[in-house]
């Protein structure tokens, strides 16, 4: 019986080549456009199985921040009497809670990326960037969806006499949620290339969420804030992004450009760190996990 063995030794009939260690600034982009069915695949995961096997299924989405807003309405409108720079209180709130939510659970989301995705990092080899950009795009869909409520809202307040008056600061709408995205994305993989090594920081994550959270006008005005603070709190890079998005939306906010381009300038430096701290721990951190 005669058997035959082609032996491939070109590297041009292979469909992908595995390299030994490379430099750490070789991030290796073309691989992540390659990778963008699978990116896909990922996010259809997300969205199918986040509510999956429960009662009222997709309606989750709408339900979710509308009991946020709702206790937020209640809590920091009725009882502390917050103001809301003129807004509708439920609007307001609705307002930061769907743009919190496109923050925060990106940053939750992609720092436990090499952790809660060990298992299938070990089994088959793709670009370790796909998960975290698949988590991106999945809560941006979130985001959208989320959208219509808060449309459907100012629609209502509108058409019960109050004046809700969008301007031209919403053109800027798709770059603030560029900047949003893009900080959770680089926070959350620098957390997730920390945590490979030590683990201790995966607990302060629901912490420094809601640090952020408090240390961010969501659930009040920057107006609210006492000028001697007012200064420090818009040194946070997502205050100027918050603020931007309620007044060219809802036409009131307080907007300070020269803080909004300190915003774009911190999150394309700290988008290039964490590139650079992932690359670099994606090299050793099935040593570790």
């Amino acid at each position: 019986m005669n058997t035959e063995t082609n032996i491939l030794t070109d590297d041009d009939s292979w469909t992908m080549v595995i390299r030994p260690q490379r430099a750490w600034w070789d991030l290796r982009l073309m691989e992540v456009w390659n990778a963008r069915e699978l990116i896909l695949l990922f996010v259809w995961r997300d969205l199918v199985s986040i509510y999956k096997q429960t009662v009222i299924g997709p309606l989750w989405y709408f339900l979710h921040p509308t009991l946020q807003t709702l206790m937020y309405f209640f809590i920091f409108g009725v009882i502390a009497r917050l103001p809301t720079d003129g807004i509708p209180p439920l609007l307001f709130y609705l307002s930061g809670t769907i743009l919190w939510a496109l923050f925060s659970t990106t940053l939750s989301g992609v720092a436990t990326t090499f952790i809660g995705n060990a298992y299938l990092y070990g089994k088959v080899y793709f670009h370790r960037l796909a998960i975290p950009i698949s988590v991106v795009i999945s809560n941006f869909v979130n985001f959208l969806i989320q959208s219509a409520l808060l449309l459907i809202v100012m629609l209502i307040y509108n058409l019960a006499g109050f004046g809700i008056h969008p301007n031209r600061w919403l053109f800027l709408l798709p770059l603030l949620l560029l900047i949003i995205a893009s900080l959770g994305l680089s926070s959350g993989i620098i957390i997730s290339a920390l945590t490979v090594r030590y683990r201790d920081l995966q607990h302060f994550i629901p912490i420094g969420v809601q640090f952020l959270l408090y240390a961010t006008p969501i659930i009040y005005p920057l107006s609210a804030i006492p000028e001697g603070w007012r200064s420090v709190i818009q040194f946070n890079p997502l205050t100027p992004v918050v603020e931007a998005f309620r007044f060219g939306l809802l036409g009131q906010g307080s907007v300070n450009p020269p803080m909004l381009v300190y915003s774009i300038f911190f999150t394309i430096i700290v988008f290039f760190i964490s590139l650079l701290a992932f690359n670099r721990a994606e090299g050793t951190f099935m040593d570790f996990v």
